[in-house]
């Protein structure tokens, strides 16, 4: 009787979970992926690429002699793990847009970042401010892609990939579908993989 009552626990608990997981804002994840994207490689260009980081194990070898390796410190594991602790801090620099020929929503920055030029972003008439109770479900939305896919984060952007956006918010909306839509021309030019898809 006790092993039946367990059975019939897991099974409920295991419908309750699968159905709150098919209840996600798949445009809200999207664009929280997206943001992450476009904000780690905002901050990898930041840094100077003549920086490295020594990696590896640091373990004497047989002869005596110390192997290891240096890598750009602007896409190391250490970096980057930096970075994704304060990601999802600057959801509160976007908010949901409307384009106006095609309707679509998603959100977007709507504030320059610091010493950033102003012009490359969108009209301010297309965003809606929804308060404080959007960018909370923004910053929600990031910090569970974070925790999801901290590690495939990382490898992608450690291993410099190309179309990060469409690797990585593929995953999150759970298709191989492109149902994350191409990117707004909001982010700088310089990132090569939002002009791709």
């Amino acid at each position: 009787m006790a092993s039946w009552i367990i059975q019939i626990t897991v099974m409920v608990l295991s419908v309750f979970t699968s159905s709150s997981q098919g209840k996600r804002d798949k445009q809200l994840y999207c664009s929280a992926c997206k943001a992450i994207v476009d904000e780690l490689n905002y901050s990898i260009s930041q840094v100077d690429p003549k920086k490295t980081i020594n990696v590896g194990g640091f373990r004497l070898n047989p002869d005596g002699t110390m192997k290891d390796k240096k890598v750009p410190l602007a896409r190391s594991e250490t970096h980057l793990s930096e970075l994704l602790d304060g990601v999802c801090d600057s959801m509160s620099d976007y908010a949901l847009h409307v384009d106006p020929d095609t309707q679509l929503k998603q959100f977007m920055r709507f504030a320059p970042r610091s010493g950033g030029a102003t012009g490359d972003f969108p009209d301010f008439k297309n965003f809606q401010f929804d308060g404080p109770e959007a960018s909370n479900a923004l910053k929600f939305a990031c910090e569970s892609v974070v925790e999801e896919l901290e590690d495939d984060i990382i490898s992608l952007f450690s291993q410099d990939v190309e179309h990060v956006h469409q690797e990585l918010c593929n995953r999150v909306s759970g298709t191989k579908l492109l149902l994350c839509p191409r990117s707004l021309p909001h982010t700088s030019k310089s990132v090569r993989d939002t002009q791709t898809w």
